[in-house]
């Protein structure tokens, strides 16, 4: 784990080149947003421009970064070379906070269980999940979709160590699963619509019961206490494109058809899953956390126990 953070490390380095994180005393005039594929929200503000005009306003501009999920992402708020993170699954702020990272609990969206989900190839004849018992399965590494499999694992009655994990990206994952070397893949979406639509594979489980799957938005401690009006700004404009997904499907599918390479029909249904009810955070929201930040450890897969009460979190007007 620690030669695979440093691998991380160095190579948001190389992309991004590091920058200090700013200071308190400092007011930063621009805003380094980390996102990735999934970050539905902030690809529909960053398209249609609505964030950098709101944000202009107040005399911010914003630089965009795209990452391939969401620990990367983590990484790089961790070494300071970006400033605030699109939403990452539930997962990813526990294995940040574990590495000490100097983060900030911004804006949660609520729940949406079945918007990640254990697949297997239409001719499987695997027909519940305690069928996984030896069997190799992709997954990418501390993501939503890895508290998922651990969950429905012990649901099961079985432990991690009873299947063969492969951990890869999401695109290999896809690769390994289409070419029959795994025998499932662990994903979310819009990959889980794309992997249903496309390949025909087939919902073994998914989170309804298991993982709730919340997605946050987290901030770089030092920026949070120097630009509290900038989140502010972002966390409405991240609650209006919310509502405007949820109200305009169709609308919706057609802006993000060219950006994510996917037929509307996969947007559709891959939005469908999704809440997109984006809320302020709360110690009483974080509960959920202590759950998943328990099973990793219990698991052997984080190195130390989190305490999650202890993170920071963002309360408007402070």
């Amino acid at each position: 784990m620690h030669f695979l953070s440093s691998l991380l490390l160095a190579a948001s380095c190389v992309v991004f080149g590091w920058q200090a994180p700013a200071a308190a005393e400092d007011k930063p005039d621009t805003v380094r947003i980390g996102f990735q594929k999934s970050s539905t929200l902030i690809t529909v503000l960053k398209t249609q421009g609505k964030l950098d005009a709101a944000l202009q306003k107040i005399g911010v501009s914003v630089k965009w970064n795209e990452f391939t999920s969401g620990p990367p992402m983590l990484e790089a708020l961790n070494i300071g070379a970006i400033d605030l993170t699109a939403d990452v699954a539930d997962t990813v702020p526990i294995f940040a906070q574990a590495a000490g990272a100097k983060m900030i609990y911004v804006a949660q969206e609520a729940p949406s269980p079945t918007a990640q989900a254990i697949l297997i190839p239409a001719t499987s004849e695997l027909k519940s999940p305690a069928e996984l018992k030896g069997k190799r399965v992709a997954l990418t590494k501390g993501t939503g979709g890895h508290y998922l499999l651990l969950a429905t694992l012990a649901k099961a009655g079985l432990t991690f160590k009873d299947i063969q994990p492969v951990y890869l990206g999401q695109a290999d994952c896809r690769a390994a699963f289409e070419r029959g070397s795994v025998d499932a893949w662990v994903t979310w979406d819009p990959y889980l619509s794309a992997g249903e639509i496309q390949a025909g594979a087939r919902v073994l489980a998914d989170g309804k019961d298991v993982a709730l799957y919340q997605r946050y938005y987290l901030a770089a401690t030092a920026f949070a206490t120097a630009r509290p009006d900038v989140l502010a700004v972002i966390f409405d404009e991240l609650h209006a494109a919310g509502k405007w997904v949820k109200d305009n499907p169709q609308a919706a599918a057609e802006l993000l058809k060219p950006i994510w390479g996917l037929d509307t029909k996969i947007i559709e249904q891959a939005n469908g899953r999704r809440s997109y009810d984006v809320r302020l955070p709360s110690t009483n929201n974080l509960v959920d956390q202590q759950v998943i930040a328990d099973t990793f450890f219990k698991e052997q897969l984080l190195p130390k126990p989190v305490d999650v009460k202890s993170a920071d979190i963002w309360h408007r007007g402070s």
